[in-house]
């Protein structure tokens, strides 16, 4: 080594966030700095920067890390969060080589950052210095908020530098690739920081290098054969959704333990955006620890359930959590069983947890199917789209072939709900899907059209018309244009689920074991079937038709004046969950003459979606705050994709007025739907689902259409105008660096 002493080295920080020491990087290998000095990022964009002018040392394999090694012979390592290795490259990019010079502040690289968090790794990013030992280093790092490119720390060299040979052994633990054994072993041993570690195993344990080096699967290949492997693994970039399942265990964990641990869960399901627990002991739940986690929204408690608040990355986040459950919680529990609580001893009490409970099955039976229903609607579209531009004939095969993937979802809805109903309710989903398959039978439908030459009328009460019999009993099939009987029906079914988890416990206590496989559905089908055919599907559907004929009634009496009630009021429904109370309304007006039945609620619902996604970009735009723009983008999108808990709970209702400010723009929204007459034909809203604004039964593009993107454009308009000058300010968050989440209280949330 030379005696002159070298000058301080200026480091720039890799990535735009907040940099922190490095005994707080929720590491124990890097804080425990058994590694080397340094410092770690929390970053918030995911471009990642040279921190010092140096030579590329080292490249990993999966990409997850970088070495460097400056002409002083100090040698760096950047590791782009916290045990990457196993998402195998799928997060990470980068675009520079072993031998290769960089400057400081050049981009080498990108981070998925939400590839990253999605997998549950951590996104902290750490700068050590490997072999600081050898030059007696001292690090001087600034802690706080720093863009990508700016000085963060500085080093001092009190041995001055010279070249120091190959990177050392926690340097290629840190950025290679795969362990290859003895040869590892060898290779580190040979290495100027093997030395330095053994020195170190004097003063400390070796546990955390082995754990460094196991945890991370690093290579100790040469350097020409790593360059190879990091171009290699350059060359495998773009599979980042096959990654993410790899890499989510973190967030799992860190959930898990806010519920009260795996052995704590009974059961765990989960929607568009929340985790549902059906917990053993509710008490156990940690509300404030949870809201803490970065990748949860909010809490809440309602229906017997713990529900987790995540956004679109809940359903690998449930997958992990599965997987780290007992078997014993597994889904042979059902979700009846899940949801014994303390019955009311009121009649308020009642009412309030009859309603509760109807919400419960509700949504149970609803949620699976969204996003299929969602999918048949834009499908529907389309094809009326291939139509109106005559791309197709509607005589002709390929559209008949399309028209049933289109319609085979309304069509066949009760066999459906009928399966997922049953798996809420605990009964047996097949037996249900059966009775579902019988309301909707062609014969039934054939029997249930006034044009066909099965229908007849056997009786008639007042304006009920009875148009079959059952041994002689007078029934009530639905009708319509083309008959309907209970094809795209979804009470009638949950009634019949509802009935199956009545009934066969019974029939498991009084049917012997070595017949009951058989006379078991055949009780179960026979006697539900004819219970709803002849007394529950008919009351059922005058109910359900009488409240819907009601609301659209209200609607045709003052189209406008609903449109402002509606499209101001309804995300405040979400909060609640009453939404959900109105949403098998929509989807019954919708699936009507197979499918192609319109929606004004929905229409109106469609722009408060636009809304809130309209008060999140104006945050976005207005605020300096790298945090929230960063949440704000994502929230936007989800929005204006018609998902809208990432902006109303992660941002709009966080900070009150943004919520109050984007419903006046779905108020607005709403009385021009209702200016325009705007109807609506697919289940899917907000900019992606304009295909639902074409009408379906004519086939073509009408005024509709045209008022969707006027209302839309209004919508966004107003939104952003309010949110912006009324319902947000950065100054909302100087009391506080971090943002906090706010509890919203007990609520039955939406999906």
């Amino acid at each position: 080594m030379s005696d002159n002493p070298a000058p301080d080295i200026p480091v720039v920080s890799p990535m735009t966030g907040e940099v922190m020491d490095l005994s707080d990087v929720p590491d124990p290998i890097f804080s425990s700095k058994v590694m080397g000095e340094g410092f770690g990022i929390k970053p918030l964009i995911g471009e990642v920067l040279a921190p010092v002018d140096a030579a590329v040392a080292m490249v990993a394999e999966t990409n997850h890390a970088v070495a460097f090694r400056m002409d002083s012979g100090l040698e760096i390592l950047l590791h782009l969060g916290i045990d990457t290795v196993s998402l195998n490259g799928g997060p990470f990019d980068l675009n520079v080589s072993v031998g290769e010079r960089v400057r400081a502040g050049q981009t080498i690289g990108t981070m998925d950052l939400e590839a990253v968090s999605a997998s549950g790794k951590k996104i902290e990013t750490i700068l050590v210095f490997t072999n600081g030992d050898e030059y007696s280093a001292s690090v001087d790092v600034q802690v706080g908020l720093a863009d990508a490119g700016a000085e963060v720390a500085r080093v001092k060299l009190e041995n001055g530098g010279v070249a120091a040979g190959d990177v050392s052994r926690e340097a290629g633990a840190a950025a290679g690739g795969t362990v290859q054994g003895d040869a590892a072993q060898a290779a580190s041993e040979e290495s100027p920081s093997g030395k330095e570690t053994k020195e170190q195993g004097e003063r400390q344990s070796v546990q955390p290098v082995k754990k460094a080096v196991s945890s991370t699967s690093y290579s100790a290949a040469s350097s020409k054969d790593r360059g190879k492997q990091g171009r290699k693994a350059r060359g495998r970039q773009g599979a980042n959704s096959a990654d993410e399942e790899a890499a989510i265990n973190s967030a799992a964990e860190e959930i898990l333990e806010g519920v009260g641990g795996p052995n704590n869960v009974r059961k765990v399901v989960h929607c568009i955006t929340r985790l549902r627990f059906y917990l053993k002991d509710n008490s156990l739940a940690d509300d404030e620890a949870m809201i803490e986690i970065d990748d949860v929204i909010d809490t809440a408690r309602a229906g017997g359930q713990y529900q987790v608040v995540i956004g679109p990355k809940v359903g690998q986040v449930h997958e992990a959590i599965t997987k780290m459950l007992p078997r014993e919680s597994d889904e042979d529990v059902s979700e009846k069983e899940e949801e014994e609580r303390e019955r009311p001893t009121s009649l308020i009490g009642w009412v309030k947890y009859g309603f509760s409970s109807l919400i419960g099955v509700i949504t149970g039976s609803m949620i699976p199917i969204i996003g299929v229903l969602a999918a048949s609607g834009i499908l529907k579209g389309f094809l009326a789209l291939l139509t109106y531009y005559e791309v197709v004939e509607t005589d002709g095969d390929t559209y008949k072939f399309i028209d049933a993937m289109a319609s085979s979802m309304f069509y066949f809805l009760p066999i459906i709900i009928g399966f997922t109903a049953a798996k809420r309710l605990g009964a047996n989903p097949i037996n249900v899907a059966i009775i579902g398959g019988v309301l909707c039978f062609p014969s039934l439908v054939a029997m249930s059209n006034p044009k066909g030459e099965d229908y007849h009328e056997v009786a008639k009460l007042g304006d009920t018309v009875f148009n079959a019999d059952f041994f002689g009993i007078p029934v009530a099939l639905p009708t319509g244009t083309d008959g309907m009987a209970y094809t795209s029906t979804i009470f009638p079914i949950i009634i019949a689920a509802w009935l199956a988890s009545k009934i066969e416990p019974w029939l498991k206590r009084s049917i012997p074991a070595v017949i009951h496989s058989m006379f078991a559905p055949l009780v179960e089908i026979f006697v539900i079937s004819a219970l709803v055919l002849v007394v529950f599907g008919p009351l059922v559907m005058f109910f359900s038709g009488f409240i819907a004929n009601g609301i659209d009634s209200v609607i045709d009496f003052n189209y406008v004046l609903a449109g402002l009630v509606i499209g101001g009021l309804y995300q405040t429904l979400v909060i609640f969950g009453l939404h959900w109370a109105v949403i098998p309304i929509i989807a019954a007006q919708l699936a009507a003459d197979n499918g192609n039945g319109p929606s004004k609620i929905n229409a109106i619902v469609s722009v408060t979606m636009i809304a809130q996604g309209a008060g999140a970009l104006a945050i976005w735009v207005k605020s300096k705050n790298l945090h929230i723009k960063q949440l704000a983008g994502p929230a936007t999108i989800s929005a204006m994709c018609g998902v809208t808990e990432p902006a109303m709970y992660g941002l709009n209702l966080k900070y009150g007025r943004a919520f109050i400010t984007s419903s006046i723009g779905g108020a607005v929204g709403g009385l021009v739907t209702g200016l325009l007459n705007v109807n609506m034909w697919g289940f899917t809203g907000a900019f992606v689902g304009f295909t639902s604004f074409i009408n379906k039964q004519t086939k073509e593009i009408d005024s509709s259409f045209t008022g969707f993107w006027i209302a839309s454009f209004v919508t966004v308009i107003v939104a952003f105008l309010c949110t912006y000058f009324f319902g947000f300010k950065d100054s909302d968050l100087e009391a506080e660096r971090k943002v906090k989440k706010v509890r919203l209280g007990r609520r039955e949330p939406v999906a």
